[in-house]
């Protein structure tokens, strides 16, 4: 009679177990079953389990000794499950992530280590000059930017750059470089790269108020090849750079090689020391660029010529003149943004001591800007631009972001430069611009903008006179990811 009782209580765990494990199996709560299957029906839907797992179903058994040979088999499909999983763990973690989004594509490792980004800046200009009578210039459309860019981390010490550019009457290269990322704090990077001087300079073109740079960026270096040390501190409030460089001239890129075998060195700190404040000081940042090296050498290469915004050349030293000694530079710069409205100004100072025959120089000249905008359609204005409208052209009727430019600057020729060093019949002493621009982002990828820049001069005609002042129309298209 006990022993009855024993088997019975026995058959009532087995079962009330195999009923556990098959709804389980088959995703079913327990309590969601109207009746408790028998012993037929667990065997059936572990059959059907088994035949999913590609296992050949056995015979079943009833009673006691059936519910202890269903438990068994479905411990085996369970293992058999756990197996599957681990394999898909394991192929989850090989498997490298593609992804593709208004930043571009990009191509990732399974552990994140390993990247390659593919980017583009593409820039389509129409320049067009008005009352160019005395100095006439051509209207034109053109290709201003058409740039791949590919870039990458290799592991978490490396990461580089490569950015070739196919605008213009043949092929170079802007940026090519690696960074060794010791730590957020002190990153190497050697190539070539933007000399850390102008703001402006170092603001990406497709984040640039305005079509061109102002004039401040003529005088600034731009790309240049060498080593800098890098980094940034107290959570990304101070930033700095220092680097050696083989030098360039103002406004422009360094040659392929150092062409007077002499080293330039270059270094920049900035603040933001509210950066992570939710205050209306969060947008405020500031800094010193500088740069110091000595220069030996006539020509374009060792000696600047400067532009206007509408990129016309305004002042270039006469041709016998030469670059001999010290060229130093220094700029303090800064810039505000809350919400919509930005700021950015900045100074810079480029002093160069020039040689024609016995005669000596040195020469110091020197440019400000002051840029001002505004986001009429409440996106927030940055340093990088408006990156994204809030109701792009083409979704729910949106019509983009729109935002106000308005900018100011002068550059100053010394004095001494004339008329020994520059010819006052061709290159002018002061130019003063102001430019009024429309930027239309359609979206996060689509830009128009929208141009008009006045310059007055003071010399660069005939017998001393100024130069008839330039008024030029731009327009550009834009297409960035």
């Amino acid at each position: 009679m006990q022993g009855s009782q024993a088997r019975g209580s026995k058959a009532r765990h087995w079962r009330r177990t195999g009923l556990a494990l098959a709804c389980a199996l088959a995703g079913l709560p327990a309590w969601a079953q109207a009746a408790p299957p028998t012993v037929q029906e667990l065997q059936q839907r572990l059959e059907a389990l088994e035949r999913r797992l590609g296992a050949t179903p056995q015979g079943g058994a009833t009673a006691v000794e059936g519910l202890a040979d269903l438990d068994q088999r479905l411990r085996v499909i369970e293992r058999k499950l756990e197996i599957q999983d681990e394999e898909r763990v394991a192929k989850a973690k090989e498997t490298p992530v593609v992804a593709v989004n208004d930043k571009g594509v990009s191509f990732k490792s399974a552990d994140g280590a390993y990247e390659i980004r593919l980017r583009g800046l593409l820039q389509g200009d129409a320049r067009f000059y008005i009352d160019d009578n005395a100095v006439p210039q051509n209207d034109t459309f053109l290709i201003r930017t058409a740039r791949p860019i590919i870039e990458g981390s290799l592991g978490k010490l490396v990461a580089f750059r490569l950015t070739p550019e196919f605008a213009g009457d043949s092929a170079s290269i802007v940026d090519a470089y690696l960074d060794v990322r010791f730590d957020p704090a002190y990153t190497l990077r050697a190539g070539k790269f933007t000399s850390p001087v102008g703001l402006e300079r170092l603001q990406s073109s497709s984040a640039l108020a305005d079509t061109e740079r102002a004039l401040p960026s003529e005088l600034a270096p731009n790309r240049d090849i060498g080593v800098q040390l890098q980094g940034e501190v107290a959570a990304g409030t101070f930033t700095y750079a220092l680097g050696v460089f083989n030098g360039t001239v103002d406004g422009r890129d360094a040659v392929t090689s150092n062409p007077d075998n002499e080293f330039e060195y270059a270094g920049r700190v900035f603040f933001e020391p509210f950066k992570n404040d939710a205050s209306a000081w969060s947008g405020l940042g500031f800094g010193l660029g500088a740069s110091v090296g000595d220069k030996h050498g006539v020509g374009n290469n060792f000696l600047p010529r400067y532009r206007t915004p509408g990129q016309v050349q305004f002042f270039n030293y006469r041709g016998t003149v030469a670059a001999d000694g010290q060229n130093l530079r220094w700029s303090p710069q800064g810039y505000y943004y809350r919400n919509g409205f930005g700021f950015l100004g900045e100074y810079i100072v480029s002093r160069q001591e020039v040689a024609l025959g016995a005669q000596r120089a040195d020469l110091e000249n020197t440019a400000w800007q002051a840029t001002a905008s505004f986001v009429l359609t409440g996106e927030d204005a940055g340093y990088r631009g408006v990156t994204r409208p809030s109701h792009p052209v083409g979704k729910d009727d949106g019509w983009g972001a729109w935002e106000l430019v308005g900018r100011y600057g002068v550059l100053d020729v010394d004095d001494a430069a004339f008329p020994l060093f520059a010819s006052a019949d061709v290159a002018a002493r002061r130019a003063e611009a102001w430019t009024f621009g429309v930027n239309w982002y359609l979206t996060s990828n689509l830009k128009l903008v929208f141009n008009y820049s006045q310059t007055r001069f003071d010399g660069g005609a005939v017998a001393g006179a100024d130069r008839e002042d330039e008024k030029a129309v731009f327009s550009r298209l834009q297409v960035a990811f």
